[in-house]
């Protein structure tokens, strides 16, 4: 055992006997707080989930890099199960899982160590999680399994371990070629109100997939041009539907563009993965083996996203509505005083992040649960809001508009992104986490 585990087995065993109270994000509480009492069998995955969207909550962590932590924090914690139950081909594992772990603890290891890892100024409310969980899963042993418990906490802090170690060189710290600004018309131009001079997350364009052999497997073609019908279209639907003033959109349609934009991407989609879950009381290696590909496509979709944002380049609305006078399309009349709804991003418009993002998530859970599941979604930013949707897609449209109404995205940009997130997220279901064909038992 490393220096390591060997602290992360000292902390478990300091911690058991305290029991602290679990942070709840508001609209997932009512749900997965009763998961343990309702008998879900995937109780501890669903505690460290929500731990994992608190935390991305409480850092306010922007959406590439969070999503990046998504995938770290449910491929450990899948490869830390399955290693012990063997239904699936693991991602990275350190080496072979010890006999007699329990799987539940091992999740809840490796949950706390990639947490800790990724946001240590919330260690102590991971601690306390931990400890909660190591009291309840002891009571439920018993005193002749205690030592299982402990043992499958020390495998899931190796496993995450191993995870961590192997995204630690993937790009995200290494810094960009320096950004010449393009003249050209139709090129991104900084945006108010910080008018940032080079676009943000450029390193995501280059950063090592997880699935992907290469950042720009699924480059799209190139955005319309400037003079086409489907520019010009597209052009005059932002233009009145985005703007801050818009006396064509709803007041439904500027809440849907707040709520889409309120949280990132995986806090809102691993919110639905995690009560589909524990309503339809998915096993516990099914439940993490859902959310490790789930994740894993959000993260290689905005690498392959912020891969064609950099390659084409393209203005946001705001920009091309105020200097249309400058695009020789005669269709798109400008306005130097035009803003959008939502502050425009620091970064490129096409593809649009946000529905390419959402589209590979919703793939995911649609491929599990069905296209035509009902489920309602939550963000931890709006209390009080919330969205019943009638499938994954129209959860994917509805991002698609939003973006519109938001006056930050024309709507191929939207349409483009949610094609790419379905394609990254049918890689990953075929190259990875496949099932074994004779699951071995320890």
């Amino acid at each position: 055992m490393n220096r390591q585990s060997r602290s992360a087995s000292r902390r478990g065993r300091r911690l058991a006997a305290l029991v602290a109270p679990i942070l709840v994000v508001t609209g997932l509480a009512p749900t997965l707080a009763s998961a343990h009492e309702d008998g879900s069998p995937a109780w501890v995955v669903l505690e460290w989930n929500q731990a994992l969207v608190n935390a991305l909550t409480v850092e306010n962590t922007a959406p590439p890099p969070a999503m990046r932590a998504g995938a770290i924090v449910q491929v450990s914690v899948f490869d830390a199960v399955d290693g012990l139950t063997n239904q699936y081909v693991a991602y990275h594992l350190p080496g072979p899982a010890p006999h007699g772990a329990s799987a539940p603890a091992a999740a809840a290891g490796a949950a706390h160590q990639a947490l800790v890892t990724l946001f240590p100024a919330e260690q102590t409310r991971f601690d306390a999680l931990l400890a909660s969980d190591l009291t309840r899963l002891r009571e439920d042993a018993g005193e002749s399994d205690e030592d299982a418990v402990q043992r499958g906490v020390d495998w899931g802090v190796s496993v995450a371990d191993a995870i961590l170690a192997l995204r630690a060189h993937d790009g995200l710290t290494t810094p960009p070629p320096p950004y010449v600004p393009n003249p050209a018309i139709g090129r991104w131009q900084p945006t108010p109100p910080a008018y940032v001079p080079s676009p943000a997350f450029r390193q995501f364009a280059a950063m090592t997939g997880w699935a992907l052999t290469s950042p720009g497997q699924f480059l799209p073609g190139p955005p319309p041009a400037l003079t086409s019908a489907q520019y010009t279209q597209d052009y005059n639907e932002v233009k009145t539907s985005g703007a801050a003033n818009s006396t064509v959109r709803s007041d439904f349609q500027t809440q849907t563009a707040q709520f889409w934009q309120s949280a990132p991407p995986v806090t809102l989609w691993d919110g639905v993965a995690d009560t589909l879950i524990a309503s339809r009381h998915v096993d516990l290696t099914d439940a993490t083996h859902l959310l490790a590909l789930t994740n894993m496509a959000m993260a290689d979709a905005v690498i392959a996203i912020w891969n064609a944002k950099n390659f084409y380049d393209t203005w946001r609305p705001v920009t091309a509505i105020q200097h249309a006078d400058l695009d020789n399309n005669p269709l798109t009349e400008a306005d130097p005083n035009w803003q959008p709804l939502l502050v425009t991003p620091a970064f490129q418009e096409y593809p649009a992040g946000h529905p390419g993002v959402s589209a590979a998530a919703a793939a995911v859970l649609a491929e599990r649960f069905g296209n035509n599941t009902s489920y309602t979604i939550t963000s931890p930013a709006m209390t009080g809001v919330t969205r019943t949707l009638p499938s994954f897609s129209a959860g994917v449209q509805q991002v698609i508009d939003a973006r519109v109404f938001g006056g930050i995205h024309f709507r191929f940009a939207g349409d483009t992104a949610a094609v790419m997130g379905r394609q990254v997220a049918s890689y990953v279901e075929a190259t990875q986490l496949q099932p074994r064909r004779c699951p071995r038992q320890h």
